[in-house]
């Protein structure tokens, strides 16, 4: 209800009225059954516009820091979280890993939408980088198919570091629907993976027409981190 309340009824219109977001494809997405909707990620706000745009419930993997803040204004963004769908997650390797996956594949037998970032994380200087194999298994696994989402200008209304958005239009474009049932019972074969997750990078490069960068974002941030130290 808190979902709906927001979406629908308090944020959503305020959102749609502030930033008028223009869409295209969104009638790629399907209206009644299960499917992930893979993005590229350019600023914090593209888990806000995505779902925004959709006429269905979105629910997003976000990691658990978003969960866990102190004081008000952590429980402020925890509950704003939790009201628009997102799943808190632990990013790292090994169980936690796999308890991400779980979580994602119950979104998934439910019927529900998906929305996962391939990258792992958001862009550090706007360009597309190497993909995570993670959504390929969820989408051999769940036997589902994918739509390629690209996000438009979101990270010039909310860079990286900002605390307040800036007032421009935000562009969503769903790109059609990818089917890799060929490949199920193959979620084990990593080369599988590897060209399940190159196919829906290369389907975003397509749609977006963002530099691409064959190394991962956290390689790139890690490396920016190292620097600055």
């Amino acid at each position: 209800m808190f979902y709906w309340l927001l979406k629908y009824v308090i944020v959503g219109p305020a959102l749609r009225a502030i930033f008028r977001p223009w869409v295209v494809g969104l009638e790629n997405v399907p209206k009644d059954t299960a499917v992930i909707l893979a993005s590229n990620h350019l600023s914090f706000i593209d888990s806000i516009f995505l779902p925004l745009v959709v006429t269905r419930p979105v629910s997003f993997l976000a990691k658990s820091d978003y969960f866990t803040g102190p004081g008000f204004s952590g429980w402020m963004t925890k509950t704003f979280m939790r009201a628009t769908g997102q799943l808190p997650i632990d990013r790292g390797g090994g169980p936690a890993s796999e308890a991400s996956l779980n979580t994602g594949l119950t979104v998934l037998a439910r019927g529900e939408i998906l929305g996962i970032y391939p990258e792992g994380t958001r862009s550090p200087d706007g360009k597309l980088y190497r993909g995570r194999t993670g959504v390929a298994r969820m989408i051999l696994e769940g036997r589902v198919r994918v739509v390629p989402v690209v996000m438009v200008g979101t990270q010039q209304i909310m860079p990286i570091g900002s605390k307040l958005p800036r007032i421009r239009r935000v562009g969503v474009v769903f790109g059609d629907v990818l089917d890799f049932s060929r490949f199920e019972g193959l979620e084990g074969d990593r080369f599988i993976l590897r060209s399940i997750t190159d196919e829906i990078v290369y389907a975003l490069h397509g749609l977006g027409g963002q530099e691409y960068e064959d190394v991962y974002a956290s390689t790139v941030k890690a490396r920016r981190a190292s620097v600055a130290r």
